[in-house]
């Protein structure tokens, strides 16, 4: 007999080599009919596996754990691959691996799939499933493998084997005439699968290098229920509709150009609107609590990154060094060696701290062309950026008054999902972070006490830490319920060591100050990007591009629309006049579809009572008022964002 300890600590003696699914009928009948894995001593095994020693066990459902959906998609994957084989014989297989929103599977083929193949595709898939295929997993020996994957022609299924290291098993699963090789977990057979949906097609290179062979991708998703299925194909329709990247296009906000690059999108009017009004508002939020704001250059010696440890842990995101003579120049990626360097310019003491550098600042990240996506994930980004030099005892108060900088943002905007994470470095990863564990240990034991006094609550994440310390990160739930990082605030006691700061305490000798890192609207394309879709680009009034449209009903109203026109701008309300020779309904529903908060409508009966017809976007017609009950009532309520 073994014993098995399950999540809640209960304790089961049982037979050795009882398999997980006969444990999970021992506990319950109704929960093996829904499990797809477990996990046993922190490894995944699939329900075949045999227990043969005592073991903690958690069985996992698709709707417990990602690891249990994965699996779920996995197999799903596979009656994809099959049903693809079946339709389409000569096919090559690639990879179709579980992500973390359903699976895809990569294929050779001559002509990429139409959407008649892929209805085809889906519909063959629910013959399979409703066949419901025993799936059973064996292994073979390396060569028999190879020559078992080169009799199918399978020639990336070789490749795969080969590269795998000497005495891994390698496994296949079997349901019914198809083979795979695969380390799975599966779950028992076809028939689990309840509901599949193929979503879109793309191409892929192989291994996702652009000097090997594209394939066609094919994307999918199933669910257990088919009320599941459809309630994920409406949250997807409702992404589509909040795409930044289609929004953007529709408002005229951004574009992009195949002669300016991949990742480095441009602003248009009024997206540069929206981004000024964002740069000043922070900018004055800043200033109010004692930033002072520097430039520094884009470009920058690569010793510089030498010295702070960037080259040696973030060249991979850095572009290219260009030599200059005899320099070697690079585009920097992050702000902190130059706002070190300001710092250092000149002595100081104890009294001077805390000192606040924020800048707006151009950065370049080397993003692959694949991963870059409209303002969401670019090449040159601005950041929202700033260093606080402060003494050991400043830490706590400083790094609270950021929190507090924070929420203030997050009142303004109308925030209020979201949670506070606390990023530490993996131990076991000396490359990704910096090896100095008496460094590590005094920041994370020093972060962790920091926001146990604010009464924070917080969660922890290894391996989330940037190089040189821990980070406060906040993330935001989305409309679409994604977590989403926006605002950091990090601890580090490594950069002013290795770039020799030092400060004349009270005691007249040198001391090493800490610096806080800290964004609060990260970049400001990637918040911009986020604005458009949690708002769908009817950003609130403050911050709207456009916060008044004034439509002239025939042109013999429109020298009184100008002079309202010319009225709202003297007070600073950004205002639009549409003199089109068009009809007022078309110009309404125009102004409509550019999210324009108010569109004032001006005919004979208001040029004579020198009125405007007010129309919201949020509450409809609302009627006649005098233009200047109309200006204070917009000013109140652009002053009164946030609250």
């Amino acid at each position: 007999m073994i014993t098995i300890t399950l999540k809640d600590g209960t304790k089961k003696e049982v037979e050795a080599g009882i398999s997980v699914l006969e444990l999970a009928k021992n506990i319950s009948e109704g929960l093996a009919r829904v499990a797809t894995v477990a996990e046993v001593n922190g490894e995944i095994k699939d329900l075949r596996f045999k227990i043969e020693e005592d073991a903690s066990v958690n069985i996992l459902t698709f709707d417990s754990d990602l690891n249990g959906k994965k699996a779920y998609w996995h197999t799903t994957s596979h009656i994809m691959a099959q049903a693809v084989k079946r339709l389409f014989p000569e096919v090559k297989l690639a990879i179709g691996p579980a992500i973390d929103d359903g699976f895809y599977y990569d294929f050779d083929v001559e002509t990429p799939f139409t959407d008649e193949d892929k209805a085809r595709i889906e519909e063959e898939m629910k013959k399979i499933i409703k066949e419901d295929l025993p799936i059973e997993k064996f292994s073979m020996p390396r060569e028999d493998a190879i020559r078992f994957m080169k009799g199918q022609k399978e020639a990336y299924k070789v490749e795969l084997i080969e590269d795998l290291p000497e005495g891994e098993e390698i496994s296949f699963y079997k349901q019914g005439e198809f083979t795979d090789l695969c380390a799975g977990p599966h779950v028992m057979s076809t028939g689990k699968i309840k509901a599949v949906k193929i979503l879109t097609s793309s191409s892929a290179y192989w291994r996702g290098n652009e000097k090997n062979k594209m394939l066609q991708r094919i994307y999918a998703i199933s669910f257990p229920k088919a009320s599941s299925l459809e309630e994920h194909l409406q949250l997807l329709e409702e992404a589509k509709q909040r795409d930044h990247r289609k929004l953007g296009k529709e408002l005229d906000l951004f574009m992009t150009h195949s002669l300016v690059g991949s990742g480095l999108p441009m602003y248009l009017p009024k997206g540069a609107t929206v981004r000024r009004i964002l740069e000043r508002y922070i900018q004055d939020k800043e200033i109010q609590m004692g930033y002072n704001h520097v430039y520094t250059p884009s470009l920058a010696n690569v010793e510089l990154y030498k010295t702070s440890g960037h080259w040696d842990h973030y060249k991979e995101d850095m572009f290219p060094a260009m030599k200059m003579e005899n320099e070697e120049m690079v585009l920097r990626p992050m702000n902190c060696p130059h706002h070190m360097l300001i710092y250092k310019n000149k002595m100081h003491s104890y009294r001077d701290l805390p000192i606040r550098i924020g800048e707006l600042a151009p950065d370049f990240r080397y993003e692959a062309s694949g991963n870059v996506c409209g303002l969401e994930r670019v090449r040159q980004m601005c950041q929202n950026d700033a260093h606080l030099f402060v003494r050991p005892d400043q830490i706590k108060e400083e790094f609270k008054r950021v929190v507090d900088l924070i929420l203030s943002v997050y009142q303004d905007f109308g925030f209020k999902e979201y949670a506070f994470r606390l990023s530490l470095r993996d131990k076991s990863d000396k490359e990704k972070y910096f090896d100095d564990d008496e460094m590590w240990d005094t920041a994370e034991g020093q972060l962790r006490e920091i926001l146990k006094e604010a009464n924070l609550n917080f969660y922890e994440a290894e391996g989330e830490a940037a190089f040189y310390g821990p980070k406060l990160d906040v993330q935001i739930k989305t409309a679409l319920g994604h977590d989403v990082t926006i605002s950091t605030c990090q601890l580090d006691f490594l950069l002013p060591r290795r770039f020799e700061l030092s400060y004349i305490g009270e005691d007249g000798k040198e001391h090493t100050p800490v610096v806080i890192h800290r964004a609060i609207l990260g970049t400001f394309d990637r918040f911009l990007s986020f604005l458009i879709e949690e708002t769908k680009g009817a950003f609130p009034m403050w911050l709207a591009p456009v916060q008044v449209k004034i439509l002239p009903i025939t042109d013999a109203h429109m020298e009184y629309a100008k002079s309202v026109c010319e009225q709202l701008q003297k007070e600073g309300i950004r205002v639009e006049l549409d003199d089109r020779n068009e009809k007022i309904g078309y110009k309404i529903r125009e102004a409509q579809l550019e999210k324009v908060p108010y569109m004032l409508v001006v005919g004979q009966k208001e040029m004579e009572e020198k009125t405007v017809g007010v129309r919201s976007r949020k509450e409809g017609d609302i009627g006649a008022v005098k233009v200047s009950a109309f200006v204070e009532t917009i000013k109140e309520e652009i002053q009164n964002y946030g609250k």
